[in-house]
């Protein structure tokens, strides 16, 4: 299971927010091309970035930071957060991103996914983010009447490969994973699921391998010092 480091973007600075809230957002550091580099040389593989002003706003708003860290780093980078057109996405990529994540364009633009997947292939990810099983949108502000299973099957449907699966309740709340709608997400055949939101020991790291998840999204609890990436990374070998 890969262990993919966040970071998450407000305003050019690296920052958490608790449940998705706007309103108790952490500043842990001015400069993300930093933290992308310490993360990498800690070992990650893969970082992802959301840009959360840009998910807030309906369109990319850190693009100067998000160039400054694929730069930065040699490692692939992933992300999400106001994506939601066709001309959005080609310019994620041309920027040098390997991954674009789609949240709110997979609810309300399941055509542009649709014809996404078929010129960017395995380049497009769809976040599902859900709070009580419903599919939340633009940046958690609004909730969809879409269960997250829902969503999931009609984006396997139209080919996409990977999702990132992110319960909003326990997100940067450093509590556990949802454990049981992790579990019923996964099935033979169906897309690779990225677990985001909880993590807040290795042993719940642990936990996850053993459902079958491809990778963990971890942020908070490298950022509060719970484990270090390194430390993260041994336990799962």
């Amino acid at each position: 299971m890969e262990i993919i480091p966040a970071i998450d973007l407000q305003d050019g600075r690296c920052v958490r927010l608790y449940q998705g809230d706007f309103a108790q957002s952490t500043v842990y550091a001015d400069d993300p091309v930093a933290v992308a580099r310490r993360w990498q040389a800690e070992g990650a593989k893969r970082i992802h970035v959301v840009d959360l002003d840009g998910a807030r706003h309906g369109r990319p708003t850190n693009r100067p930071a998000i160039q400054a860290i694929v730069r930065g780093v040699t490692i692939p980078v992933q992300l999400g957060g106001g994506l939601r057109s066709r001309e959005d996405v080609q310019t994620t990529l041309d920027l040098g991103v390997e991954r674009v994540i789609l949240g709110t364009a997979a609810v309300e633009q399941a055509n542009l996914v649709a014809d996404l997947v078929v010129a960017f292939g395995p380049h497009i990810v769809v976040g599902v983010d859900a709070r009580d099983g419903k599919v939340a949108t633009a940046g958690w502000l609004t909730t969809a009447a879409v269960r997250a299973v829902d969503l999931i099957n009609h984006m396997a449907e139209l080919g996409v490969q990977r999702i990132i699966y992110t319960d909003i309740s326990r997100d940067g709340t450093l509590t556990e994973p949802n454990y049981s709608a992790m579990a019923e997400l996964i099935r033979p055949g169906g897309p690779a699921i990225i677990a985001s939101g909880g993590v807040a020991a290795l042993s719940h790291l642990q936990h996850l391998a053993t459902l079958g998840v491809e990778g963990a999204i971890v942020g908070k609890a490298l950022y509060a010092g719970k484990f270090s990436l390194t430390e993260a990374i041994a336990a799962l070998e």
